[in-house]
C-alpha cells in the first residue's frame, strides 16, 4: 500500500500489518516520535484520505476531539488502504543529523537487579552530536528497533551511556542480561540517532528554575540534562525528583548524592512507591510528591520522563498548577511494541 504525503512529492510504502511510523522511518522520513506505544502523542498526523486500524486498541495519546478531527498516531496505526497524510515534519532524516553507526560495548555494568548501565564506544572518526535528553535506537538482528535514552551529556560523548531495564522476553535486554559478561565486552551493535524532541533548550543568562521528574529508568535523559547544566556551569536552580518502587531500585542514588557535593544549586528528592519499613524518605507517586512540595509551577522549565501512567498524570495535573505548555516536556517510557510485557499490559488495559 502507498502513503502519499500532503504538500510533498514524496511518499512511502507500507506493508500489511506494519506501523505507519516504522514504514516512514524505513523510508528515511524524520518524524517526531518517542514512546512508540501510543502514549506520548508525538507521532501525530492527520488522515486526509483512506482507512487505518489500531490492532492494540485506541491509543491513549489521542483525545476524543483529535480523533474527531481525523488525527492518528503513526506508531499504532496500520493501513487498511492507500492513504494520504498530513505530517508534522516532512524533512528526510539525512537533513537532521541522525545517523546510523556501529558501536562496541565497552562495558555492561549491573546497576540494580533489573537495570544495566551499558557503555558504547562510537567510531572515533565519526562525530556524534546530540542534545541532552535525546535517545538512540538500537537496531536488532530481527529488524526491530529498541529505543534508549542517552544518560551521558554531549560534552562527554566518548562513551555513550544507556540505562537498560530487563524486560521479560525482550530481545535486546534478555541477550544483555543473560549473556556471558566476557562475550558482551567488545560486542558490536548498530545504533541510529540522535533522535527525539525531548531535550534541554539553552536559555538566556538569567533563567528560571529547572524541575526534573523521573520514574525508573526515565532518570537516564534527566541525568544527561542535569550533568550538562552542572558541568557546563550553567547557573540554574535545579530540582530532581526520582520515583522508584523500593530502595533496591535506586540504582543511581550514590552518584546523584555525589553530584550534590559540588552542585549546591541542585536539590535531589528520591521517592519510593513501595517503601520498606526502614525508609525515612518521601513516599507515594513521584508526581504527587512534586505537587505536595511545590505551589505554582509557572516559573519552571519542566522535564518529565518515566512510565506512561506517570506521564499521563503529569500532563493532566501539572498544567492545573500553572505549568506552561511550552515549558512542560514529557517523554513516556513504555515496553517495546510486540514484547511479551507490552502484550500483557495491553491485555490488562483492554480487559
Amino acid at each position: 500500500m502507498r502513503v502519499n504525503v500532503a504538500n510533498s512529492d514524496r511518499g512511502f510504502d507500507v506493508a500489511l500489518g506494519q506501523s505507519l511510523l516504522d514504514a516512514a522511518l524505513g523510508a528515511s522520513w524524520n518524524l517526531p516520535h518517542s514512546c512508540k506505544g501510543g502514549n506520548c502523542g508525538l507521532c501525530k498526523a492527520r488522515l486526509l484520505r483512506g482507512e487505518i486500524t489500531y490492532p492494540n486498541g485506541r491509543p491513549l495519546g489521542l483525545s476524543d476531539a483529535e480523533i474527531a478531527a481525523r488525527h492518528v498516531l503513526l506508531c499504532q496505526a496500520r493501513a487498511e488502504s492507500d492513504l494520504e497524510l498530513e505530517l508534522q515534519e516532512v524533512r528526510p532524516a539525512d537533513q537532521t543529523g541522525a545517523m546510523r553507526l556501529p558501536c562496541r560495548i565497552v562495558d555492561a555494568i549491573p546497576a540494580a537487579h533489573d537495570v544495566m548501565r551499558v557503555l558504547l564506544r562510537r567510531p572515533p572518526a565519526l562525530d556524534f552530536a546530540f542534545k541532552p535528553g535525546q535517545y538512540v535506537d538500537i537496531m536488532l538482528p530481527s529488524g526491530q528497533r529498541r529505543s534508549f535514552s542517552i544518560a551521558s551529556p554531549p560534552h562527554d560523548s566518548r562513551l555513550i551511556e544507556l540505562h537498560v531495564r530487563r524486560v521479560e522476553g525482550g530481545e535486546f535486554s534478555e541477550w544483555l542480561f543473560g549473556g556471558d559478561a566476557s562475550k558482551l565486552a567488545d560486542a558490536l551493535i548498530t545504533i541510529e540517532g540522535p533522535l527525539g524532541r525531548f531535550f534541554y533548550r539553552e536559555v538566556p543568562a538569567v533563567a528560571g528554575p529547572l524541575l526534573l521528574v523521573g520514574g525508573g529508568t526515565g532518570l537516564a535523559p534527566l541525568l544527561s540534562i542535569l550533568r550538562h547544566v552542572i558541568e557546563k556551569k550553567i547557573a540554574r536552580e535545579s530540582t530532581l525528583y526520582w520515583g522508584v518502587r523500593g530502595t533496591r531500585d535506586l540504582y543511581a542514588d550514590s552518584m546523584l548524592r555525589q553530584l550534590l557535593t559540588y552542585a549546591p544549586q541542585l536539590r535531589y528528592v528520591p521517592v519510593l512507591s513501595q517503601p520498606e519499613m526502614q525508609w525515612r524518605g518521601r513516599t507515594g507517586y513521584v508526581h504527587a510528591v512534586v505537587l505536595e512540595d511545590l505551589g505554582d509551577l509557572g516559573a519552571y522549565d519542566i522535564f518529565c520522563a518515566g512510565p506512561p501512567a506517570m506521564i499521563e498524570a503529569v500532563r493532566r495535573e501539572f498544567p492545573v498548577r500553572g505549568a506552561l505548555p511550552d515549558r512542560l516536556h514529557c517523554d513516556s517510557f513504555d515496553y517495546a511494541p510486540g514484547s511479551p510485557a507490552r502484550q500483557r499490559t495491553s491485555a490488562a488495559t483492554n480487559s
